[in-house]
């Protein structure tokens, strides 16, 4: 099993953040990798999504329960897909006082693979975007919310 675990210092709200982790429907038009999202069930304590993964001639797709807390954490949990395990949290604390437009964002992502062979074919792929996933989400805020 893998864990990914990254956080970063960032210009824009908490509630910001999570509105950009939790609107899946625009996975596709900023993540690479991303080839369809689809939001399976809506709840008012968060959604069942599949989400397409197109990377390296690999085409593969997973669904997930993500439970929210309005503005300051999901919590994912594999319900189908190619892995063993798959599940993680990501974290949004405002800095400071709260009244500053700033937040630490946190991901926790733990993953793995049950069948070796699937393994060695996706689990490269999945690294790549498991370790990227942050990144892609700071370049969206940028182009979303300026800065």
């Amino acid at each position: 099993m893998k864990t990914v675990q990254k956080s970063v210092l960032l210009w824009y709200r908490p509630e910001e953040m999570f509105a950009l982790v939790t609107a899946v429907e625009h996975y596709p038009r900023f993540l690479p990798w991303c080839d369809r999202c689809v939001v399976l069930e809506q709840t008012a304590d968060g959604m069942t999504a599949e989400i397409g993964i197109a990377l390296g001639g690999i085409h593969q797709s997973f669904v997930t329960r993500n439970t929210h807390q309005a503005g300051r954490h999901v919590h994912m949990h594999l319900v189908k897909g190619p892995f063993s395990r798959l599940d993680g949290d990501w974290h949004f604390h405002p800095v400071g006082d709260g009244t500053q437009r700033a937040c630490k964002i946190e991901l926790r992502l733990h993953y793995g693979f049950g069948n070796p062979a699937l393994a060695a074919l996706v689990g490269p792929v999945f690294d790549r975007i498991a370790g990227s996933l942050v990144d892609a989400f700071v370049a969206r805020a940028k182009q979303i919310y300026g800065g």
